[in-house]
């Protein structure tokens, strides 16, 4: 599913301040400093005030935080609210329960201000709960798969085969709870063919965007998970068939269409038929009434 949400998602770390400009300016979606992994265990407390300067005003910015089972991670919530510009996007890390996405709901979320998180699927655990998690809160709008911790606690490679499956189950478990999928980086920073390789086959899988390490990659992203001059010409036929046919069964460019194709369609060019159209500051839910009534 095309959406101009979080096609591309640029992620930087919270200890180098120097990059923030130009991660603003890289024209990604959503921008996030983080101040989980890339940033050494002695160097959280750094981290945590220096990320304060990431948010200068309300935009697309996010924060990954530590686990919220991890007490740096709580540390990391109560500095939220602090920051001169309180962030409303979280990335929650190693998201294993859903008790882990009500505790941030629960810290963040009492005063009522807008907040949309975002839980990463990175642990058999958390795979093995991801239909509960992706349900937990009315706060949260995306899974994101975390293919390198996942792939360690497995004992094999990043390579795409491998771990098709479990990327298949994400996007499966977000659409069904009407959530966003975001994939997880590509970890080459030269390559950028590479880097569209890898996109591509997550956008045909059904992620929404990707996991953005340098600006750089930015742009190929971004592209890959936009329709092209073409598929939104094709939108526009099947909703004139729609309009034809009182939305009903019809035939376009040679292929049967009906209402999912018709829905989609109408979606599409509501979203990016004007290259100049920008996604909400605070994006709802994809479906109105998902499963279990919690949004």
């Amino acid at each position: 599913m095309f959406s101009r949400y979080c096609r591309s998602v640029l992620s930087v770390p919270a200890t180098a301040p120097h990059r923030f400009t130009s991660c603003h300016d890289a024209g990604a979606d959503m921008c996030v400093v983080d101040l989980e992994d890339s940033v050494p265990l002695n160097r959280k407390e750094e981290a945590r005030q220096s990320a304060a300067a990431f948010f200068k005003e309300r935009s697309r910015c996010g924060i990954r935080v530590n686990a919220v089972t991890d007490p740096d991670g709580l540390r990391d919530l109560l500095a939220l609210p602090h920051y001169p510009v309180r962030p409303t996007i979280v990335h929650l890390p190693k998201v294993e329960s859903p008790r882990d996405v009500e505790i941030v709901d629960q810290v963040l979320g009492a005063d009522g201000d807008p907040l949309e998180l975002f839980a990463v699927i990175e642990t058999p655990r958390g795979v093995q709960r991801l239909a509960d998690i992706a349900t937990a809160s009315p706060n949260l709008r995306g899974l994101i798969f975390g293919a390198a911790d996942y792939a360690a606690a497995l004992g094999i490679g990043l390579d795409w085969e491998p771990l098709a499956a479990v990327r298949a189950m994400i996007v499966n478990a977000a659409r069904a709870a009407g959530l966003h999928a975001i994939d997880s980086p590509t970890f080459e920073l030269v390559d950028m063919a590479l880097v569209r390789a890898e996109s591509v086959q997550a956008r045909r899988l059904g992620f929404s965007g990707k996991i953005a390490l340098h600006p750089r990659q930015v742009p190929v992203l971004t592209e890959v998970f936009s329709p092209d001059a073409d598929q939104l010409a094709h939108a526009g036929r099947v909703v004139a068939a729609a309009r034809r046919s009182g939305h009903g069964v019809a035939t376009v460019d040679g292929r049967m269409v009906g209402r999912p194709f018709f829905a989609e369609s109408r979606r599409l060019l509501d979203e990016f038929g004007s290259p100049a159209a920008e996604p909400p500051a605070h994006q709802p839910p994809l479906l109105p009434h998902p499963p279990g009534g919690l949004r």
